[in-house]
């Protein structure tokens, strides 16, 4: 294609978004979707929108049908259906979720295979080490964290236009060819002093006395091993193999599906939101509640532009940003967003371009010594009590009030007509609110995992 075709073509698709969005809300969020997502943000924003506005929409925008068939084919199916009166997921939403909670399976078990992978490396290496014993820290455990989203996201990236062989088991079958570049390890050798206990001596002849043998001290060497998640920014490269551009369409997918899902995975601030002006907030106290909450915010001065992982406190931190105000507030220990940050990332649960995993705040909390409960939003009496004794409650939020995407706020009291207080790591004005329940409880995340969205935490 000319270079004036393509400008020609690109000039009637921003012609299409723009005559698009004049058409309404559903019309207009398919057309941002288009803007920064391309056809593949479309899709989405598409499978969003009402059924009845599918047919209308495809010719109004003029795109060409992979727009409602590149994404939505590995989450719904076939989008409108097999023809039959079968369900898919644009007409009963349970299809979406049952087809998300496959691919949460399959991914799991095939990150479960890679830790035996790598645990069968290290035993090959320790093998041919010569050192005396081995230990290995493994941090995932049982416990296997990753971003399923994104993992999708990658996957039809890399497809680009060839749509019709997009699948699950295609998928599952890459990630498992590549099970070998899910995990890492890496090693120190470490020289102990051991004592070896002397053997009991035998009685001698004679009868003599027998002669007490003192310990022996010897040296060893042990090879301490240390296991890596390499995170899916890795994979982009060195699995799914994708050029720059193919990049920036995975981060798309990855924004649009969150938001799509409810989920919170997305924890990402706007460019808006980023530019706010930066402020520092040392010192400030909230006293209103049951307990005196100590308040931090991801946009201060201070640590804005600090890393977290390869992204920004700024950007990306609310996470750590949170549990630095829970174990400010409830322990001896004063923890800012940069110390959580560095601990979350050595940890594992950072989350590149995206975040946090949602097993940060159990984790963080119990690396604190705090006791720390998972709640869901259809036991509200629950969480009120929990404030109203003391206790802090992180909430995963997803579009909203709080957030275009996802958010990690922190619940820190309620007042006597049962609105709720709240400590939001990036917005001081949201902070000084007193907050209707109804509407954290509806903007909840609906499909947060390590037991949220919600955790009680005192």
């Amino acid at each position: 294609m000319s270079d004036e075709n393509r400008k020609e073509q690109g000039t009637a698709a921003e012609s299409s978004v723009k005559a698009a969005a004049k058409t309404g809300k559903a019309v207009a969020n398919i057309a941002k979707g288009a803007a920064t997502g391309g056809i593949h943000g479309a899709a989405l924003e598409t499978a969003k929108a009402s059924k009845k506005w599918i047919i209308a929409l495809v010719a109004v925008l003029m795109l060409p049908v992979m727009i409602v068939a590149m994404l939505p084919s590995i989450i719904f199916g076939s989008l409108f259906g097999d023809g039959t009166d079968t369900p898919n997921g644009i007409s009963d939403s349970t299809v979406m979720t049952d087809n998300m909670v496959n691919l949460n399976t399959g991914i799991s078990t095939i990150l479960s295979e890679g830790l035996v992978d790598v645990l069968a490396r290290i035993d090959a290496d320790y093998t041919a080490s010569g050192c005396d014993g081995m230990e290995v820290n493994n941090p995932y455990g049982s416990d296997v964290v990753f971003n399923a989203n994104y993992f999708i996201a990658l996957y039809c990236a890399s497809k680009d236009t060839d749509v019709s062989t997009i699948s699950q088991s295609d998928m599952e079958q890459i990630l498992r060819t590549h099970k070998d570049k899910l995990y890492s390890f890496s090693y120190t050798d470490e020289v102990r002093q051991v004592v070896v206990e002397a053997e009991e001596p035998s009685e001698p002849a004679g009868g003599t006395e027998q002669v007490e043998t003192e310990p022996e001290v010897i040296e060893q060497t042990i090879r301490v091993y240390s296991i890596s998640y390499n995170g899916e920014a890795y994979f982009s490269d060195h699995v799914f193999s994708l050029t720059a551009d193919q990049k920036n369409l995975a981060a798309n997918y990855a924004q649009n599906l969150s938001v799509l899902l409810s989920d919170g995975v997305y924890q990402v601030l706007s460019t808006t939101e980023f530019s706010a002006m930066g402020i520092s907030y040392e010192g400030v106290v909230f006293s209103d509640g049951s307990t005196q909450v100590v308040y931090y915010n991801q946009l201060d001065d201070r640590w804005r532009y600090e890393a977290y992982g390869t992204d920004d406190i700024g950007g990306y931190a609310c996470g750590p940003t949170a549990m630095s105000i829970v174990v400010s507030s409830l322990t001896s220990e004063t923890v800012d967003p940069p110390h959580m940050a560095q601990w979350a990332y050595e940890n594992g649960y950072w989350c590149s371009k995206s975040g946090s995993y949602h097993s940060l705040i159990p984790g963080a909390a119990e690396e604190w010594g705090l006791p720390v409960e998972g709640c869901t939003a259809s036991e509200p009496q629950r969480i009120v009590n929990a404030l109203a004794d003391g206790k802090l409650v992180v909430a995963l939020m997803s579009k909203g009030h709080f957030t275009s995407s996802g958010h990690f706020i922190v619940l820190r009291g309620v007042t006597s007509d049962e609105k709720i207080l709240v400590a939001d790591p990036s917005s001081y004005s949201r902070s000084e609110k007193a907050w209707d329940f109804s509407i954290i409880l509806n903007e909840a995340s609906k499909s947060a995992g390590a037991g949220g969205p919600f955790w009680i935490i005192g």
